[in-house]
């Protein structure tokens, strides 16, 4: 009989304290994270389900190692992190490390640009509605905007090959970042249904389970704010 395997993802925790102003922190940014509460709630959440962990990997940078040794710590647990750049944060381009209003703007214009619009006739809140509704497309449906670098079908197979390489019986802890994250559930195989029915852009310190049985994969938890739980 064929045994259950998992697959836990968790986002890193935060990177910004509290009163400042967030940035578009991607591959290219390597970040400390500013607090433990976040990562070591996620590491109690994933104890009292009595989840066990048989193998953690994180991307490489110091925001997603953190996170992955605070997690480890509050599930008592002594195992290696293994590094993999599959997990690694996605590139924004132009907009790495970017404050989203400069961000919102640039991708608004050039939208508006490409559609054939003179320059001179773009009002700032046409060119905010456009950039916003870029965003939007991203953060529901995972459109990569124009200037960002990715490789969405190296993303999706990256994930797929995580989710295929796990032993029957074990689960695997994953510790990874936004952008890459909202591409884990093309595991399912119905990524358009799960975009419709759940937010993609899964917050700082969220837990994601995915179980299988077989070759069958369901999500059982995402985005999950253990954070909130423990308070």
């Amino acid at each position: 009989m064929e045994k259950c395997r998992k697959l836990v993802i968790v986002r890193h925790g935060n990177t910004f304290r509290a009163g400042e102003t967030p940035t578009r922190v991607g591959a290219r940014t390597d970040l400390p994270l500013v607090e433990e509460e976040r990562a070591r709630s996620a590491g109690r959440y994933l104890r009292e389900k009595g989840i066990v962990i048989d193998k953690v990997i994180s991307a490489p940078l110091k925001r997603t190692l953190e996170t992955a040794n605070y997690i480890l710590e509050e599930m008592n647990v002594d195992l290696p992190i293994i590094q993999d750049l599959r997990l690694k944060e996605i590139d924004y381009g132009p907009d790495e490390n970017m404050v989203e209003d400069h961000v919102i703007k640039r991708l608004g214009s050039l939208y508006l640009e490409k559609e054939g619009m003179d320059r001179k006739d773009l009002t700032e809140d046409r060119i905010v509605e456009s950039g916003l509704s870029v965003i939007a497309q991203w953060n529901e449906k995972a459109v990569v905007p124009l200037g960002w670098n990715v490789d969405v079908e190296k993303l999706i197979s990256g994930w797929q090959d995580l989710a295929a390489s796990i032993p029957d019986g074990e689960t695997w802890l994953l510790v990874s970042s936004n952008g890459v994250m909202r591409f884990s559930p093309y595991i399912l195989g119905n990524y358009e249904d799960f975009c419709a029915t759940h937010d993609i852009k899964v917050p700082t310190g969220g837990v994601c389970i995915f179980d299988c049985v077989g070759d069958h994969w369901r999500c059982t938890d995402w985005g999950i704010k253990a954070y909130k739980l423990f308070k």
